[in-house]
């Protein structure tokens, strides 16, 4: 969970200081910068569903990685089918996946909200 949001959080924090400097020398490119700051967050949660897939492929009875990757995609952002479980002593580990998701997401809204509010804000 540490090296998967730590991951998120650098991305996000580089894109920060891309984004000033992009428009510290083109200026207010506004769907530019928008399009620059949905990637980053989409990156940053590209890597986070890689490092969470691999670590149950190795931990887990998950058998596949398309199968992990997907049981992530599906946990981190709480869509839960059910059709893709972990065995009971590894329910934990799923659970933090859904709150390690739950966080993320939330950092990368506030992250868009505000390259929005900079780039269209008054």
């Amino acid at each position: 969970m540490g090296l998967a949001s730590a991951l998120h959080i650098a991305v996000l924090v580089t894109m920060i200081s891309l984004l000033q400097r992009l428009a510290d020398q083109f200026g207010n490119a506004g769907w530019a910068m928008v399009i620059v700051a949905f990637a980053a967050t989409l990156l940053g949660h590209t890597l986070q569903v890689w490092i969470w897939a691999l670590a149950l492929k190795l931990f887990t009875s998950i058998e596949s990685l398309e199968d992990a990757v997907y049981f992530v995609l599906v946990t981190s952002t709480t869509l839960g089918y059910g059709d893709v479980t972990l065995e009971r002593k590894w329910r934990l580990f799923g659970a933090m996946a859904a709150v390690n998701g739950l966080l993320t997401f939330g950092l990368s809204t506030a992250f868009l909200l505000d390259v929005f509010a900079k780039v269209y804000g008054s």
